[in-house]
């Protein structure tokens, strides 16, 4: 689990304002971004896919409920668990395969994360999705936050496509595959701007539900 300094972070951050004026707004906005970093493991994988087109309450809930019967959450304890019991807890049947699949991989060494976070980004990438029920936003998200990849990228992410339409005045969101086009600017700092986003509209959420004075 690595962060990026925050002298990197903070040149990154420069240039990045330098080259959209909406990630300029949020740096104004928010300075330098605290980086997400999760210890990686089955559990953080876990989790990611349990929150998955989910709200956040809803998924952590869930989970929850996951995390308190298994014990700790490990491949192992996943398989050994009866697709009924997972389903009690509030996973989807889709999800449940995901999280099975995932633990056969690992612990068949298919997929191995101590692996993944010492190999360069295409490699890495290409063995998380290799496996099913890891998409390409789950597979850069662990990049972002087990690895510290300040280049890892959410393609599809509607928290930074609604944050970028926002700070860029935009009366609508970019459709997914224009926004990812336009933040091929960001490179190699798009994690980053990803950060950025992400801080400057939770921000604004926790701002907005601030009871009034």
């Amino acid at each position: 689990m690595t962060a990026p300094s925050r002298r990197r972070l903070k040149t990154a951050c420069e240039r990045l304002a330098g080259a959209d004026p909406a990630l300029a707004r949020a740096y104004e906005s928010l300075g330098v971004p605290a980086w997400r970093t999760s210890e990686p493991g089955y559990g953080m994988l876990g989790r990611m896919i349990a929150h998955q087109q989910l709200s956040t309450k809803a998924a952590a809930t869930i989970w929850g409920r996951v995390e308190a019967f298994l014990g700790e959450v490990t491949p192992e304890a996943m398989l050994a668990a009866s697709e009924e019991d997972l389903r009690a807890c509030g996973l989807s049947r889709p999800k449940v395969a995901h999280l099975t699949s995932i633990a056969q991989a690992m612990v068949t060494g298919e997929l191995n994360l101590a692996r993944v976070c010492a190999a360069d980004l295409d490699s890495a990438r290409a063995e998380l999705v290799s496996v099913r029920g890891i998409g390409p936003w789950t597979a850069e998200l662990f990049l972002l936050y087990a690895v510290g990849a300040m280049d890892a990228f959410p393609i599809a992410d509607v928290g930074l496509m609604e944050a970028h339409k926002q700070l860029g005045g935009y009366e609508t969101r970019m459709e997914s595959k224009i926004f990812t086009q336009h933040a091929e600017i960001w490179r190699p700092h798009r994690g980053v701007a990803a950060h950025l986003l992400w801080g400057w509209l939770n921000a604004e959420r926790a701002r907005d539900a601030a009871p009034s004075a």
